[in-house]
């Protein structure tokens, strides 16, 4: 079935910047999309990017545009969130997220695997 194992997040500081990083295992990885998803408390789970297969088309959140990189090492079976100027509304746990496509969707509901997740935290 394989899995998707996410590292990386923390508490920071207000204009802090944290990387996240997200590796699979078990399934192919070069082919398919993936991305990083995030839900604060008491809200529902949203995009925040999405890589096509082929890393030539990125999708960024109007929200982390600007702030945020997404990156992926098909060689590492690994994709990365780099996360700067983060904010106190950044605060969510972040989940990867893998696709049975080499295009992202920005609706959760089309994506196949994910991560356990990883808890943000920015405060002061």
């Amino acid at each position: 079935q394989g899995q998707l194992v996410e590292s990386g997040g923390g508490l920071v500081l207000p204009g802090g910047s944290l990387r996240l990083s997200c590796t699979a295992s078990g399934r192919p990885f070069s082919i398919y999309a993936m991305g990083w998803f995030r839900q604060a408390p008491g809200k529902e789970r949203e995009i925040v990017t999405g890589i096509d297969g082929d890393g030539k088309t990125i999708y960024y959140a109007a929200s982390v545009k600007g702030r945020f990189t997404t990156s992926r090492d098909d060689a590492k079976n690994t994709v990365y969130l780099q996360m700067n100027s983060l904010r106190p509304e950044d605060t969510a746990v972040y989940y990867c997220a893998q696709r049975n496509s080499r295009l992202y969707s920005t609706l959760s509901q089309d994506w196949n695997y994910w991560g356990q997740g990883t808890q943000v935290t920015v405060s002061s």
